[in-house]
């Protein structure tokens, strides 16, 4: 049998295709051609540490299931097996009164930290379920995610099937349209449209052809020959017997997907805050994991009855009557890793949503008898009509709306993947109900994760849109004109070596770059996803005073958007997040457009590498050029009191005649001082109509070291409208 922790992710690539002035990553530019220097890795970061704080979400709910309101930090206590601890944070999020603020509609809820925010897996399973009911269950999950989520609710899509393992169709992610689509097609092939290959399942690919719908499982143990009237008991015997191999097959299936969604639940523990599993199944007998149930309409469990009152023991069986032990075990073994993990199973059978024989109908109570064991022990509740499954759900979920976020920093982690139980309790306050994470795992070294785990860890930064700065990261996006419809968007990520270097031994250095883009409405609109394997054998000081430089680029309609950057170090797995909003203008519309001010980066000074292709682009024209010669520009220029360094403006539209360009300089806190040179050096021509590129220089005279900001204005001759645009730049402080 397969591994049930297999998911169908794709291989990155480790090949890089590398277009001048962009120098292959295997062979490596010569690093600091002028001569830059950078600290040790070693001296760097040695005095820093890691502190690991558990986030625990809370909910507080009244005797009528409402939520409580108004509780503060004062009013919890948290127990880390047994032992108080200090409450080092405190939030409180109301869905119900959530206003967007000022931020663009895109990113208006990434403010919400990730473990408070709510998490729904759409959980298909097709070992115990029939396809047609599969199919009709997509309609009750498409109504809950167009018409119940809240906005800043997260979901992913994934299948389940005991011979495949779980397969993820799309990650967990506030885009209701890619959800809408992995719910509709279930990832079966010749479906989409989208062949892009994309490893962390934000936007659907071409999935494996193996994954379609077209396991059928057995619908449960068949009735015993020992059932019919006017038998031998002999024969009734060989009848258990016969039974019991058809029951050992199924409890063999039962074990195997146990074992199998106990892998699913560890891996969900990933994802911080309460994971909300809606599972759509048929279920499998109960009897294997409870027994008989009390039912005088049962004629098994009369004629076990009869059997027990005559002393025919041989018989009965014991499996049938009070469930099979070892699966028990097993089961239950899976619910507390789902618990363990912060995971609700909703379960909602599925059932009713095919035509089926009077028969049927008591095969499914034994069934539900299962399921709702399931659902119970972690919390969640058994929704038997799936046509009223989101009426169902939606009462459940208002206990959620109110969420309490308390952080403690643990005092002892004990050994890598240990489990800590955890109890948060309330101060006098009574007639209430509590519900809260059970525990937590003690980290794990990268290395030793699932791919999915570090999968889920990148799309849970990606999502979040909160900066990360275990690598020092810098980002430069600007949108270049590519026709009146569309814009050519060089995306440039900057990873400083050093950081890069931390923990990391061998000589080959295998980097993740992301990059994903959404929209007003929080709908992915493009990505780009790499690994570059960087060769640092004999030249890890010069890695280390430099760093890699990525080039990749997004395809943007004119609109507003958030481009969400991920660099990882492919093992370790530190990080860096940067989230850079862009405005892509109306080109059809020919109003003047200033793009930021592009420092010439020195040659040599980083290790650079350029995107692969994506399928089917032919390549564009690379856009940093000026009078016809390539340069590659700086995300974040940092200059010395002495340095004078290189500067293209690009602008769109600006009409004939004299161009009047003025400069300043802010600090960090975005008030003008004093200092620095800025001088125009040359309007160039373009040979592109309503494309303009001019030359500059810019000198720190005077600036003392720090963050800055050069602000650069430009005032169209014919429409006097004044253009802006910045870049933020740093001035080294002087040395000894």
């Amino acid at each position: 049998m397969r591994s049930p922790l297999r998911f169908g992710f794709p291989s990155a690539s480790l090949s890089v295709l590398l277009v001048a002035p962009f120098v292959c990553a295997s062979v490596l530019a010569q690093p600091n051609a002028q001569g830059k220097q950078g600290p040790d890795p070693a001296d760097t970061f040695e005095d820093q540490t890691s502190v690991l704080e558990i986030q625990i979400p809370v909910n507080v709910v009244d005797r009528k299931g409402r939520p409580v309101s108004g509780l503060t930090a004062d009013d919890f206590e948290i127990l880390d097996e047994g032992q108080a601890q200090v409450i080092s944070g405190f939030r409180t999020v109301d869905l119900e009164t959530l206003e967007p603020g000022p931020a663009r509609a895109a990113d208006r809820f990434d403010v919400i930290p990730s473990a408070a925010r709510r998490h729904f897996l759409f959980l298909f399973d097709l070992t115990f379920s029939n396809p047609t009911a599969i199919l009709k269950a997509r309609q009750a999950a498409q109504e809950f995610v167009t018409g119940s989520m809240h906005e800043s609710d997260l979901a992913a899509v994934a299948i389940h099937s005991v011979e495949s393992g779980p397969r993820l169709i799309v990650t967990f992610t506030p885009d209701r349209a890619q959800l809408a689509r992995a719910i509709d097609t279930l990832g079966a092939p010749g479906l989409l449209d989208n062949v892009a290959r994309d490893p962390l399942r934000f936007v659907i690919d071409n999935p494996n052809p193996d994954s379609g719908l077209v396991q059928n499982g057995d619908q449960g143990g068949q009735s015993p020959l020992g059932e019919l009237e006017g038998i031998s008991t002999y024969l009734g015997v060989i009848g258990n017997q016969m039974a019991r191999i058809e029951r050992s097959y199924e409890l063999s299936r039962v074990a195997s997907w146990s074992g199998s969604m106990s892998g699913v639940a560890k891996i969900l523990g990933t994802i911080e805050g309460r994971k909300h599993v809606i599972y759509f199944t048929e279920g499998f007998d109960g009897r294997l994991l409870l027994g008989r149930q009390p039912d005088t309409t049962d004629p098994e469990a009369e004629a076990d009855y009869q059997n027990v009152q005559r002393g025919q023991y041989h018989l009965v069986d014991t499996d049938q009557t009070f469930g099979n032990t070892l699966l028990q075990k097993q089961v239950n073994g899976m619910l507390e890793e789902f618990r363990r993990a912060d995971c609700v199973l909703q379960v909602v059978d599925i059932s009713g949503l095919r035509a089926d024989l009077p028969a049927e109908d008591r095969r499914r109570r034994v069934n539900d008898d299962a399921l709702f064991y399931i659902a119970n022990e972690t919390g969640g509740q058994l929704h038997e009509d799936a046509n009223d499954f989101v009426q169902q759900l939606e009462r459940v979920l208002a206990t959620s709306n109110l969420t309490y976020l308390l952080s403690f920093h643990p005092d002892e982690l004990g050994e890598a993947g240990s489990h800590h139980r955890i109890k948060v309790k309330l101060k006098d306050r009574k007639g209430v109900r509590i519900s809260h994470r059970t525990g937590y795992y003690a980290p794990r070294p990268f290395d030793e994760l699932h791919p999915l785990e570090k999968g889920l860890l990148a799309s849970n930064l990606i999502t979040s849109a909160e900066a990360k700065n275990d690598l020092d990261i810098e980002v430069l996006v600007a949108p270049f004109r590519s026709n009146v419809t569309s814009a050519y968007v060089p995306v440039i990520i900057e990873v400083q070596g050093n950081s890069l270097l931390i923990d990391h031994e061998p000589d080959q250095l295998p980097v993740e770059f992301y990059a994903y883009v959404t929209d007003e409405k929080g709908e992915m609109r493009d990505f780009f996803t790499q690994i570059v394997s960087l060769d640092v054998t004999s030249r890890r000081t010069a890695f280390a005073n430099s760093g890699v430089k990525y080039y990749g680029h997004l395809d943007l309609a004119p609109g507003n958007y958030l481009v969400r950057v991920l660099a990882r170090n492919a093992i370790t797995g530190r990080s860096g997040v940067r989230n850079v909003p862009i405005e892509v203008p109306q080109y059809s519309d020919a109003v003047p457009d200033l793009l930021p001010p592009f420092f010439v980066e020195a040659p040599g000074s980083w290790f650079l590498v350029k995107e692969q292709n994506k399928p089917g682009d032919q390549g564009s024209p690379y856009p940093f050029t000026v009078n016809g010669e390539p340069y590659v520009p700086s995300a974040v220029p940092t200059l010395r009191a002495t340095d004078s360094a290189e500067i293209c403006l690009v602008a769109y539209n600006f009409g004939e005649g004299r161009l009047i360009i003025d400069s300043k300089v802010l600090d960090s806190e975005g008030i003008p001082v004093t200092g620095g040179e800025f001088v125009v050096t040359e309007r160039t021509i373009t040979g592109v109509t309503g494309l303009d590129k001019l030359t500059a220089s810019f000198k720190p005279t005077g600036l003392t070291g720090g963050e800055y900001t050069l602000e650069v204005s430009v005032l169209d001759p014919r429409s006097q409208a004044m253009e802006l645009s910045s870049i933020p730049i740093r001035v080294a402080s002087e040395g000894p």
